[in-house]
């Protein structure tokens, strides 16, 4: 008899027990989740390569190209863009991306030789 009970309260720990770190992992994943909400105004900054003020309007029209891209400044002094995006609707890389078609080389996109000799003579940065 005291086996059958001992048996009985050693199931009824091992359910509870089973209970509780179910809750913890959803616990755990619900708070997971909650941090990687987007943010509709994220600020951003990076390097961007040019020379001037006509490298400046192409590289922020670009940018500007990307649907999400709410704010676009890009400084010829620093050559860094300073931007706001919504996170929900483009990434980081997506406005790269776009800056690199037009022939400005970024920290993690390249344009491509023919992008960037498509520029003006003025606007020709030296490359890495």
């Amino acid at each position: 008899m005291k086996s059958t009970i001992h048996e009985h309260q050693k199931n009824n720990f091992n359910s509870v027990s089973k209970k509780i770190v179910l809750i913890l992992v959803m616990m755990i994943s619900f708070v997971g989740l909650a941090q990687e909400k987007k943010s509709k105004n994220k600020k951003v900054e990076f390097k961007v390569n040019g020379n001037c003020e006509m490298c400046e309007k192409r590289i922020e029209k670009a940018a500007f190209s990307v649907k999400g891209v709410k704010s676009a400044d890009w400084h010829v002094d620093h050559h860094d863009i300073h931007l706001i995006i919504d996170e929900r609707k483009c990434s980081v890389e997506d406005v790269k991306k776009a800056i690199a078609k037009v022939g400005h080389d970024t920290e993690d996109f390249k344009a491509t030789d023919e992008d960037y000799n498509n520029l003006h003579g003025c606007c020709k940065y030296e490359r890495l």
